[in-house]
């Protein structure tokens, strides 16, 4: 596939985003995202992608959106990020209009083993397509992630059975493909991963803030109980002092309630 210098240098800031985005050490990167445009209707598109964290055991993948709360990042700052690489990923698109006589629907990228990948997929996205956004991504992970127990549900076993006996599952459909190696300069991510907790430590960490804030919960309702009933005691002890009072003769409504005699209660 015929790549221009300036197709070049949105892959290199796809890659630079990508790395930076990720807080932990990882083995690859898998990106999707798709741009459908038909006649008379809004532009639509969507993007996720998923890493799998470096380790000696195998990794369950992590989705991009998980990351802010995984790893305490603030979630608007990072959904700004998001949309830039989307930003960059419908530049790359725009370019293809003006060059390409078939304009692609989606496209995969795949980031392993110190290569840049790219698929293109010029599938009908739009009304006809032969399945919904949901089930495309579905199968979009079973096909990538190659985790089909990911694919947990009755109705995404369901999807992906469907999948297997349509006319999608198959290698010989309109598909082009840009591989080139990975960006060479360093560059930094977005929390210091050489400092900061692993994915396994991050969800640790959450469990035991979860666990904290459950104490804490339990130790604010006890102290509230405790409160009430202390508040409970002293009015039962001032109630009692003021009916005494009352009995004597140099008893006082204002003395009652002053602020010195609540004070001496």
């Amino acid at each position: 596939m015929a790549t221009s210098n300036t197709e070049r240098l949105i892959y290199a800031e796809i890659q630079k985003k990508l790395f930076y985005m990720i807080p932990e050490k990882w083995e690859a990167i898998y990106l999707y995202s798709s741009i459908i445009e038909e006649k008379g209707k809004k532009p639509l598109g969507e993007m996720y992608f998923y890493y799998i964290p470096k380790g000696i055991l195998k990794r369950k993948p992590v989705n991009v959106y998980e990351i802010p709360g995984l790893f305490n990042i603030d979630e608007e700052s990072y959904n700004e990020l998001i949309q830039k690489l989307y930003f960059d990923i419908k530049s790359l698109r725009n370019i293809h209009k003006e060059t390409k006589t078939e304009i692609w629907s989606s496209l995969t990228i795949t980031i392993k083993n110190n290569q840049f990948k790219v698929e293109f997929d010029y599938e009908d996205l739009g009304d006809n397509a032969l399945f919904n956004p949901y089930e495309r991504h579905v199968i979009w992970r079973y096909n990538n992630l190659n985790d089909y127990s990911m694919t947990s549900s009755k109705n995404e076993k369901a999807i992906i059975d469907r999948y297997l006996h349509s006319s999608w599952n198959r290698s010989d459909y309109d598909r082009d493909i840009y591989v080139e190696g990975l960006y060479a300069s360093q560059v930094r991510n977005i929390i210091d991963y050489e400092r900061t907790m692993t994915i396994e430590a991050a969800i640790a960490a959450q469990k035991e803030d979860d666990k904290k804030i459950s104490n804490d919960k339990k130790t604010k309702r006890k102290n509230d109980e405790d409160e009430k009933n202390l508040e409970e005691s002293s009015n039962q002890i001032l109630f009692g002092r003021v009916e005494k009072m009352k009995k004597t003769d140099d008893f006082d409504d204002d003395m009652i309630l002053s602020s010195d005699f609540m004070k001496k209660k």
